[in-house]
């Protein structure tokens, strides 16, 4: 039997199995074409609305901007929807503590981000959340800072001793700021803020 008897007669009996994996690889590389172009429509498309929603700001109308921005948002673009989330707040167009809490989940909960972006987005949940929301509801907000390794867990802290020296719970507030001074390595703006906040609570 020849060299090409061999080729011939495999390919007499695998010739469906090989038509069929072209056939596949063929519609493999197509679907992906196309996701990676819908993907790039997609991404000019929030871009254009991004900049359109500026655009509205610019001329005061704010509820057709805050109308885009939310579009943007609920499009689930790690980029585009965190700007147009911090748009809204940084220009104030929306005044409902709870609806603002509930854009930070929905950004949290369905795009995919750096780790150290989403405890920064975290952080500033927490933030904004502490001066209306329940100590439960804080710290349930905060926890994920307070038990992970992150560049965000000694300003968490310093967010929880403020918190509850706020409060007037004096005690609580020392804990955490001798948490953050039981850190190795900060920056020493972060060391003086906490002993300085203990030396107010021990002057009152």
């Amino acid at each position: 039997i020849t060299k090409k008897s061999k080729i011939k007669k495999f390919y007499e009996s695998n010739k469906i199995f090989i038509f069929s994996s072209i056939l596949i690889l063929i519609i493999l590389l197509g679907s992906l074409s196309l996701y990676l172009e819908s993907k790039e429509k997609k991404k000019i498309l929030l871009s254009e609305n991004y900049i359109q929603a500026k655009f509205y700001l610019e001329n005061g109308n704010k509820n057709e901007a805050l109308n885009t921005l939310k579009k943007v948002i609920f499009a689930n673009d790690p980029t585009y929807s965190t700007l147009s989330f911090f748009l809204i707040l940084n220009q104030n167009l929306i005044s409902d503590n709870k609806e603002i809490s509930a854009l930070y989940d929905h950004l949290l909960e369905n795009n995919k981000f750096e780790k150290e972006l989403r405890n920064l987005l975290v952080y500033k949940k927490a933030l904004f959340n502490s001066s209306f929301v329940n100590e439960a509801d804080l710290l349930e907000t905060i926890k994920p800072l307070l038990n992970t390794d992150t560049l965000w867990k000694p300003h968490a802290l310093l967010l929880l001793g403020d918190y509850f020296m706020s409060k007037g719970e004096n005690i609580k507030a020392i804990e955490f700021y001798q948490l953050v001074l039981s850190i190795n390595n900060l920056h020493k703006d972060l060391y003086e803020r906490a002993r300085s906040q203990i030396v107010a609570i021990n002057h009152e």
